[in-house]
């Protein structure tokens, strides 16, 4: 085994930088700063949002809000249906339970979404 010296270049210490880290920390907000940001902060100063198909991403909340209520009346009565049809020993409730929560949760939907505004009624 080959004996190091204490005068090794090797053991300094190499800072090592990004392709694109600008060299002053003072350029700006830190990492920190702009992570506290929210999402609607940056969505109003155009900074959030992908681009799908040439249209912005700002329905895309919506559509999964949707699928959240759909998906959670499901569980949530299918859920019950589960735990009574447990307790009486008739399996069937589960199914129904479920079907029960979807029909609620797009009841729901529809109450929600499918409304049309003042405005959208006065330019038709």
């Amino acid at each position: 085994m080959a004996a190091v010296s204490a005068n090794d270049p090797r053991d300094e210490p190499v800072q090592l930088r990004l392709k694109d880290q600008q060299e002053s920390s003072a350029a700006g907000p830190g990492l920190a700063a702009r992570r506290q940001q929210s999402w609607s902060s940056r969505f109003e100063r155009g900074q959030g949002g992908r681009r799908l198909g040439g249209e912005s991403a700002a329905g895309l909340g919506e559509g999964w809000e949707v699928v959240s209520y759909l998906v959670s009346g499901m569980l949530a009565y299918g859920g019950i249906g589960w735990l009574i049809g447990r307790a009486v020993h008739l399996g069937l409730l589960f199914p129904i339970g479920m079907g029960v929560g979807l029909v609620i949760a797009l009841g729901w939907v529809i109450y929600r979404y499918g409304r049309v505004s003042a405005d959208q009624q006065q330019s038709r």
